[in-house]
């Protein structure tokens, strides 16, 4: 698959997924008074933001045709 998911598209998404990885780590720990559902769904959300953001592909877009990628897929990576 080719990368669709651009620099800034990517930093976005790693901070999400910092923050929401945060917030589950700390709904499990009992910090942050959020309901027990919460955690595995901000889990899941962080892990789908990271794993985006390293990898540069988002299954998402290629389906509704979104490329935030500068980079040309005629062009070197």
């Amino acid at each position: 698959m080719d990368k669709n998911v651009g620099s800034t598209d990517g930093r976005v998404r790693t901070a999400v997924g910092a923050v929401a990885g945060a917030l589950s780590i700390a709904t499990l720990a009992g910090v942050v008074p959020l309901p027990e559902l919460a955690a595995p769904l901000l889990g899941v959300v962080a892990l789908a933001a990271l794993g985006t953001a390293a990898t540069g592909v988002c299954g998402l877009y290629s389906v509704l045709g979104v490329n935030t990628c500068r980079v040309s897929p005629d062009e070197s990576r």
